[in-house]
């Protein structure tokens, strides 16, 4: 006697669970990302970790809910996934937080595990839905191209969906951690709420789990919720772009330290906003100081506004400057106004928004100085890397004006090679501020690069380099030349930032 096939869901309930399923893991990717960025930084090399860890959770865990749907009737498997799907979400949070403290660092194991961590174990029992869900619905061999191909699109939507909704709704609108713990009671509510329904309408189906095993998911779930909610966060504040935190300093009243994603970005002295507490922001604040005649106001563009240290500090030493930030974090700027001090006006403008995009809006020769301090934790963002930048950056400038590019590399030092030699593509004019260490390829560093299209008045820059608090070297012409060497210019069409800092 042939058995007929497992009722099948109803149409709509079989589509919104696909949906619903296939969105819950690109939120989970997207905040995956997020959530290991303080303790791994944000570089491509972590993006492609958590891209590539979420589709093997997805290749796993479609092929085995696959086999599982062959094996047993889905409809006893699809609210149980759903539970511990909710659950190992929940769980991502206290393993992602504690584990981060452990591995904090970028190397690729710490990367891969931390991003196993946040997105693997959920994202693979959410991708045995579509599979159990798409067995449920072939009642009919003869429609199977239409029903596969109606759950597949509608799956790719929830993704599509999911991924928009997260990237411009959701993290504007809740911190990480709230939108794990929502997701996660979102696909509790829909475990339990499936299993209800299949209770009711499927009278003879027996489903796994006694009242006693219930009370024990929900009891581990809660047990995990309190862990992801009580774990250490790097934070006070989670930006679109940056886990941010400002921290006193004990030695000074009102020095204060900005932290984004873990890594010291900026130091702020509230009482002296001409104290330089970093060396090469000490650097940066001796370009300001041999810029035309001392004292005399200037026109500024910063490319990245961090703590607004260097902003501050010409508005200090140089009365009536006109100074524009291009910042892209505006959540940034709203705790810098909040912790830091800053005061914003006609004469210190901030613009949100992405520094290249901003850069091609401005004026030709507008400005005296540009400064390019934007990092995405302490990779230098490769389109603002590129000669095609440059080359922008030597139009807004006038005909004596200069450019000094902060890059932070370590050894063997390919990126400031190759970023130097970019510059040096577009400026005749370029030296290079470093400590003698990181220059012989000992350490890694901090370094400014110094360019223009007219002499640079090198002997001056010594002179005010002499007075910062570490020894320090500026290099041109023949030694520039020998540091560099072969060194290859980056362009839009190649600038591979990233690989280059990874040695």
């Amino acid at each position: 006697m042939e058995t007929s096939p497992p009722r099948a869901l109803p149409s709509g309930l079989a589509t919104g669970l696909v949906f619903f399923a296939s969105g819950a893991v690109l939120v989970l990717e997207i905040v995956a990302l997020r959530l290991v960025g303080p303790y791994v930084g944000v570089t491509l090399q972590v993006s492609s970790s958590v891209i590539g860890i979420s589709l093997a959770a997805i290749a796993y865990g479609t092929w085995l809910g696959g086999r599982l749907a062959d094996r047993h009737d889905p409809r006893v498997l699809l609210a149980p996934a759903l539970l511990l799907a909710a659950i190992t979400t929940v769980g991502t949070l206290p393993l992602v937080r504690w584990g981060g403290e452990i591995m904090r660092g970028g190397t690729a194991p710490a990367v891969l595990l931390l991003a196993a961590m946040a997105v693997f174990l959920p994202a693979f029992l959410l991708s045995t839905i579509t599979p159990l869900t798409v067995k449920l619905q072939l009642g009919d061999l003869r429609r199977t191209g239409e029903v596969v191909g109606r759950l597949s699109s509608f799956g790719t939507l929830g993704a599509i969906t999911a991924t928009l909704g997260t990237g411009f709704v959701l993290v504007a609108a809740m911190p990480s951690s709230w939108i794990v713990l929502t997701l996660a009671g979102a696909l509790a509510l829909a475990g339990f709420g499936l299993g209800w329904w299949l209770r009711r309408t499927s009278p003879g189906l027996t489903l796994p789990g006694r009242p006693r095993t219930r009370a024990v998911v929900v009891t581990i779930g809660l047990f995990g919720a309190g862990l992801g909610a009580s774990a250490p966060t790097p934070c006070d504040v989670e930006t679109a772009y940056h886990c941010a935190r400002v921290d006193a300093d004990p030695s000074a009243p009102g020095g204060r330290t900005l932290i984004l994603n873990s890594a010291r970005h900026s130091y702020v002295d509230l009482a002296d906003p001409t104290h330089l507490e970093f060396a090469y922001v000490q650097w940066l604040g001796a370009l300001v100081d041999v810029a035309k005649a001392a004292a005399a106001p200037i026109d500024v563009l910063h490319l990245g506004g961090g703590g607004f240290t260097v902003p501050g500090y010409v508005a200090q030493t140089r009365p009536g400057s006109d100074q524009l930030v291009l910042e892209l974090d505006g959540g940034l700027v709203d705790l810098d106004k909040k912790e830091l001090g800053l005061r914003t006006g006609p004469k210190l403008r901030v613009r949100v928004g992405d520094g290249r995009v901003g850069l091609a809006e401005q004026r030709t020769g507008a400005y005296d100085l540009v400064i390019g301090d934007a990092f995405g934790h302490l990779v230098v963002p490769w389109h603002l890397a590129t000669r095609e930048m440059a080359a922008d950056i030597s139009r807004v400038l006038r005909a004596d004006g200069v450019y000094a590019q902060n890059v932070i590399d370590y050894p063997p030092g390919r990126f400031i090679r190759a970023e130097t030699a970019t510059v040096a593509a577009v400026f005749p004019h370029v030296a290079l501020v470093a400590p003698q260490a990181a220059l012989d390829g000992k350490t890694g560093s901090n370094f400014v690069i110094v360019a223009s299209r007219s002499p640079l008045p090198l002997d001056e820059i010594r002179n005010h380099l002499d007075l910062v608090d570490e020894p320090v070297r500026l290099i041109s012409g023949a030694q520039l030349d020998g540091f560099v060497g072969g060194a290859r210019v980056l362009t839009d069409d190649y600038a591979p930032v990233d690989q280059l800092l990874a040695g």
